[in-house]
């Protein structure tokens, strides 16, 4: 019941999910969560880039459980004589999906919408390849350069504006599951002690090559590391089932290797046996696309065992994303039990 309130709206996951934080713009997030955390950590600091770092003193291997804080977003880049504003994505956002998307930018969340051609003045070479970031601008309502800079600054950091809310049966849907659900289920487990010697990481610029993470990494040097994310789901009638990467609903997915990472399979079995033995429904992420904050934790120092564990998402890496309740309490429940069997 207690996982369940997490998730209602008004509640811990819709406060992450609705505070801006792109790669580089990770403040509100950052403070949320020491909040959150502090009571239940021995030890707590902030690195020089910006990572939180948390240690549950103990004994036994010396595990490092990840997540990273921001989103993907955008980045103002200039100002057009009409008003309009230039900008460029920070992170992975498919660019086809970009038109007349609401966003809001900067500290003072300032609305806007972003504008292309419409598809009746859009020649054929554009309706085929879609329109690009230099054929889109986003639209605040000034009238002219000098009136959007009295709003707006160079540099001034952009996001999807979408409402967390629940839907369905026992699904939710918002914006940067990837990887506030990650987050939130890092300040679940660091709630309860275990037999390891166990580090916390939320780690900053995921979405732009992992960087927060090469610096956390090397300074907690840890046996196990795994890395909790919001993976690609994709479920859906046009997508030939042998070529969905997770499906809603069926758990927890394990993976076998991505871009950036080859995951340990001793690990990933004893995972699976704790579901078998718990009745934990989980599956395994079937794509190796992506990567994540594994593929750094692997290569720093002595090097590091790794797994990842993720809660697959819906329409990843856009204005919205969809996850299930379900699959959110049965990846915190398994990686609790994981780690009691350390």
């Amino acid at each position: 019941m207690l996982l369940d309130n997490l998730l209602e709206k008004g509640e811990l996951l819709d406060k992450l999910c609705s505070l801006p934080g792109p790669s580089g713009f990770e403040g509100d997030v950052r403070e949320l969560i020491k909040s959150e955390v502090a009571p239940y950590v021995d030890e707590m600091k902030v690195d020089r880039l910006g990572n939180i770092i948390v240690h549950k003193k103990g004994k036994g291997k010396k595990v490092l459980i990840d997540a990273h804080m921001d989103e993907v977003g955008f980045i103002v880049t200039g100002f057009n004589e009409d008003g309009t504003l230039q900008f460029r994505a920070l992170g992975g956002i498919n660019e086809k999906i970009i038109p007349s998307k609401v966003v809001l930018i900067g500290k003072d969340k300032i609305p806007g919408v972003i504008g292309g051609k419409p598809i009746h003045l859009q020649g054929k070479d554009e309706r085929e390849k879609g329109l690009s970031y230099r054929d889109c601008c986003i639209d605040i309502g000034a009238n002219s350069k000098a009136e959007a800079k009295k709003l707006i600054k160079m540099g001034d950091y952009v996001v999807f504006d979408m409402e967390y809310d629940s839907f369905g049966e026992g699904l939710i849907k918002g914006k940067a599951f990837d990887d506030r659900i990650g987050c939130l289920i890092l300040i679940e487990i660091l709630k309860e002690n275990y037999n390891v010697d166990l580090y916390g990481t939320f780690n900053i610029q995921e979405e732009v090559g992992e960087r927060g993470t090469f610096i956390s990494a090397l300074n907690v040097k840890a046996d196990l590391g795994i890395a909790l994310e919001g993976t690609i789901c994709a479920d859906m009638p046009t997508v030939p089932k042998h070529l969905s990467a997770t499906e809603i609903g069926k758990g927890p997915a394990i993976s076998i290797m991505d871009l950036t990472s080859i995951f340990d399979q001793d690990i990933a079995r004893d995972i699976m046996a704790i579901g078998d033995e718990k009745n934990i429904p989980y599956q395994r992420r079937k794509a190796i696309a992506g990567g994540n904050d594994a593929g750094a934790i692997h290569t720093v120092g002595e090097g590091a065992k790794i797994a990842t564990i993720s809660v697959p998402c819906r329409y990843i890496h856009s204005s919205v994303s969809v996850a299930s309740k379900e699959d959110f309490k049965n990846t915190v429940l398994l990686l609790k039990e994981y780690l009691k069997s350390l």
